[in-house]
């Protein structure tokens, strides 16, 4: 399996370089959408996030890919910062609600998701407060040119802790034993803080953890061939927070729907959704939907099955 790192890459190209007739590749590593927060000068200049145009650039994706080409769903990787403090909601009140909402809405879509290290267990970005402490070599260059420069420090400091790939790279957080389990030694990134609680003992065999939200996730992708193949298609007329779509075959259909925010919405799935059997869920949910209009709470996410 061929992929392609290609940052501005278009869909057209995209369909071009991952097209059957051309042998190329099998998919591409886009970068749009974790685009979206930077200035196009500076990555670092962190813009504040739009969670509706996120939505929008990934669903435009799966449109442009429908018919020619392969998504790659990602959140993060060693480049991107923490997904749950970049694009959920790293507050400990709704940091587990964020992390598996995100999950659902990246895993329901059409394409292979990739799950970087941690991510599975919710981890977040490290609580920088210092330039110091950022070792990734472009970070520490920008942050010295902004000091040399005289520019605003607490601006660069907030861009750099949102933003930089340092957060990514801290020792993964498997116990709560001093450098989290990672090493006997002194890592490179000191962990973060939060492994006493955060980590992978404390989750894998825990029921209802972000682990066991990703395991449901990727058992369904195995079990339900409308997740491989079904035709995607966005829930018209949702609130700019809520992430609500559709996947369909002949056989099945699947109802994704989240609300990505900590205020509870309304969201009209119409009547050809009433009965539909709940599959997975992040918090209490009838098991099934039982009129044309779904309440969510924040950060509420679910997934319907009907079948035909």
């Amino acid at each position: 399996m061929t992929v392609g790192e290609m940052p501005g890459v278009t869909p057209e190209e995209a369909r071009r370089y991952t097209g059957a007739d051309r042998g190329e590749l099998d998919m591409v590593f886009q970068f749009e959408h974790v685009q979206l927060d930077q200035s196009r000068f500076d990555k670092f200049d962190y813009l504040g996030l739009d969670r509706a145009e996120l939505r929008d650039t990934l669903f435009r994706w799966q449109r442009e890919l429908a018919e020619t080409g392969w998504n790659s769903l990602y959140w993060n990787n060693h480049d991107q910062p923490r997904a749950v403090s970049r694009f959920g909601d790293d507050d400990p009140h709704w940091w587990h609600r964020s992390a598996t909402a995100l999950a659902t809405v990246l895993h329901g879509m059409r394409g292979t998701p990739y799950v970087y290290q941690g991510e599975e267990l919710g981890m977040t970005n490290y609580p920088f407060t210092r330039g110091d402490e950022h070792l990734d070599p472009e970070a520490a260059r920008y942050y010295a040119n902004v000091v040399e420069l005289g520019l605003d420090q607490d601006a660069a400091l907030t861009g750099l802790a949102k933003i930089s790939r340092d957060n990514a790279r801290t020792p993964m957080q498997w116990d709560a034993t001093p450098h989290a389990g990672f090493t006997a030694g002194e890592p490179w990134l000191p962990v973060n803080p939060n492994h006493v609680w955060l980590n992978a003992a404390a989750q894998v065999d825990a029921e209802g953890s972000v682990f066991a939200h990703y395991r449901s996730l990727i058992r369904l992708r195995h079990e339900l061939p409308v997740l491989v193949d079904g035709d995607f298609e966005p829930l018209v007329g949702a609130a700019p927070e809520v992430w609500a779509y559709t996947r369909s075959t002949v056989d099945a259909s699947l109802l994704v729907i989240a609300n990505c925010d900590r205020e509870p919405r309304g969201v009209a799935v119409g009547d050809d959704w009433v009965g539909a059997e709940l599959l997975l869920a992040n918090d209490d949910a009838p098991a099934v939907l039982d009129g044309p209009e779904v309440e969510l709470d924040g950060w509420d996410a679910r997934i319907y099955l009907r079948r035909r």
